[in-house]
């Protein structure tokens, strides 16, 4: 069974850059994982939800996931996005995981299908017991329809090779009664950027991050100062960048983080249907905030 992993830091959800064609583009796959490296960042998620993951063949999610781990060449974690609404798919995904050296998998909640809590251990304890490798469990109710309660998420952080959850069902009391009771080496990271700083006052890990992709250095150092227990100085960057952080979300994710990067001019700003380019509106009060932060000229 796979070592205990630990993570404590930003780990960022990388958006999957495409061509105007539709195509994957590995060379902006490649400039974004050296910006975040060089930016500070203590981890990379490729394939996740952020990197629409839900449109790609399997062979282009084994693709992003290959070229992001040879890239990153072991200067930084790898959690790679691994998870489905079908376990034997999953445990698929976790096994090529496994065999590019990724450092830990991050497993979404099943979707759709609504399982059970019962159902979300055993989809849970499959995995780990087909796989040996560190498997993060994704909570995410907005996204997959079901959450994920407490008692489960204590019930699976006593399994061998589960390594800790992504939070993200906005739930502060459900976060507190996960943090009051889990073991000490489970890992709980926040999985929405604007509840970073409240998780971590509370003694969450970290974070994986949306807004990371166009603010890795600022946003690591707002971490960092929460790990030093320096809330005040990570308040100021946390005020500073909120904005951004909710411009994130004012259109499904991650319809904003691309569109912000192309307008800083790293990616093309391409996606797959059933997601769109953003409303004209939006894309206006983005570009805005951008601006404020000195990411992009003044129009």
């Amino acid at each position: 069974m796979s070592s205990p992993f630990s993570f404590r830091g930003v780990a960022t959800a990388l958006v999957t850059p495409m061509q105007a064609n539709g195509d994957i583009d590995t060379e902006a796959i490649r400039r974004l994982v050296e910006f975040q490296i060089s930016s500070g960042v203590n981890g990379l998620v490729p394939v996740g939800t952020t990197g629409e993951s839900a449109t790609l063949s399997h062979p282009e999610h084994h693709h992003v996931m290959d070229i992001v781990a040879e890239q990153a060449n072991g200067r930084v974690p790898i959690i790679v996005g691994a998870g489905s609404n079908s376990t034997r798919e999953a445990i698929s995904l976790t096994q090529h995981a496994r065999a590019i050296g990724a450092s830990a998998v991050l497993s979404v909640a099943p979707y759709y299908n609504k399982p059970t809590q019962q159902g979300f251990f055993e989809h849970y304890r499959a995995i780990v017991e087909s796989v040996d490798i560190p498997v993060f469990v994704y909570n995410v109710p907005g996204r997959t329809g079901s959450n994920i309660n407490a008692e489960t998420t204590l019930r699976l952080s006593e399994l061998p090779g589960i390594a800790g959850i992504k939070e993200a069902s906005g739930n502060i009391p459900q976060v507190m009664e996960i943090l009051r009771h889990r073991p000490e080496n489970f890992v709980l990271l926040s999985g929405d950027d604007a509840l970073t700083l409240p998780m971590m006052s509370l003694g969450a890990d970290g974070v994986i991050s949306v807004v990371a992709n166009e603010v890795p250095l600022e946003f690591s150092q707002m971490v960092q100062f929460c790990l030093a227990d320096d809330f005040a100085q990570a308040r100021h960057i946390h005020e500073r960048l909120l904005d951004l952080m909710n411009l994130n979300f004012i259109e499904s994710n991650p319809i904003p983080a691309k569109s912000a990067l192309a307008m800083m001019g790293m990616i093309t700003e391409s996606y797959r249907l059933p997601l769109t380019p953003m409303s004209l509106e939006h894309k206006f009060k983005l570009r805005r905030a951008l601006e404020e932060l000195s990411l992009v000229e003044q129009a």
